[in-house]
């Protein structure tokens, strides 16, 4: 485990990203942290669950060919720490919750060990899902919740649990992943209806208008980075193939620029779009490579 070293000596830029599950970090965010880690970021990485309850290799839970949620569960926490290496993030933490299950879990002790995670990372940067979870899936609904108050728990000087250990730290900017019309459409083109079935009711992504969206950063270059990443989820390669064959328009909507909601910043705000996570911070820290 990477301790950020104490504020004061470098004091870098540090981004954190906060998902539901394995792979949530390569197919929403991968070309975030493979650029910014270029760039002498520090980036880590904080996931929920470890998918144990998905498909392996297409086969559904129950499946003669399946390994079971135990071994499965191995097998996708190795594939995560893979493609975090890859992406070039510093550190995977797993809070280990149950997969499908993570909106049913004890709400305050959630926030409380997100809270406790970045106290002792001190991000200025955090990302996470969207509160409608892209597509409605309960798991990045959850997450994207529990992440928003764990921001707020960290810099409470009343918060107590786990997150006692590190003084409070109070994170500067919180970015939601959001999908714009022309990612939407690419997902589809691959796996033609992006859904999540809750409660009997048929979940679908929706595209943000475009005015809605605060900032666009480009990772055209990263893209065979990505890929590399996306890739080291070999458990679940047989639905990721088919982003492999789309057509250009589409590799680019999805891997060219990634789209976020700035839901919260201490250091800018307006309607101005932004081109840069760290906007309004590079001033008042330095990363390493400078």
């Amino acid at each position: 485990m990477n301790e950020p070293e104490a504020a004061g000596q470098t004091n870098p830029l540090r981004l954190m990203g906060i998902f539901a599950h394995p792979d949530d970090e390569s197919l929403g965010c991968g070309g975030v942290f493979a650029r910014y880690a270029t760039e002498g970021v520090e980036t880590y990485l904080v996931t929920a669950t470890r998918g144990e309850r998905g498909r392996y290799h297409g086969l559904p839970p129950g499946d003669a060919g399946h390994p079971g949620s135990e071994a499965l569960s191995r097998i996708r926490e190795a594939e995560l720490r893979a493609a975090a290496a890859i992406l070039g993030i510093r550190e995977v933490s797993l809070l280990d919750y149950r997969d499908g299950d993570l909106d049913r879990t004890d709400p305050r002790q959630a926030i409380d060990r997100i809270a406790a995670h970045l106290r002792r990372i001190r991000p200025q940067v955090v990302l996470t899902f969207a509160p409608e979870g892209g597509y409605g899936h309960p798991d990045h609904i959850a997450i994207s919740q529990f992440t928003s108050a764990a921001v707020v728990a960290a810099a409470n000087t009343d918060h107590a649990g786990d997150a006692t250990a590190h003084p409070p730290h109070a994170v500067s900017k919180l970015y939601q992943m959001a999908w714009p019309e022309g990612k939407v459409t690419a997902y589809q083109d691959a796996f033609k209806k992006l859904t999540s079935m809750v409660d009997g009711v048929e979940r679908e992504a929706h595209p943000w208008p475009p005015w809605s969206i605060t900032t666009v950063i480009e990772t055209r270059e990263y893209w065979p980075v990505v890929w590399r990443a996306v890739s080291c989820h070999e458990s679940q390669v047989g639905a990721y193939e088919r982003l492999r064959n789309l057509a250009p328009e589409h590799h680019e909507a999805i891997w060219g620029w990634q789209h976020f909601y700035r839901a919260m910043s201490t250091v800018n705000g307006g309607r101005v779009r932004e081109a840069d996570l760290f906007e309004g911070l590079r001033a008042s820290y330095r990363s390493d490579t400078e």
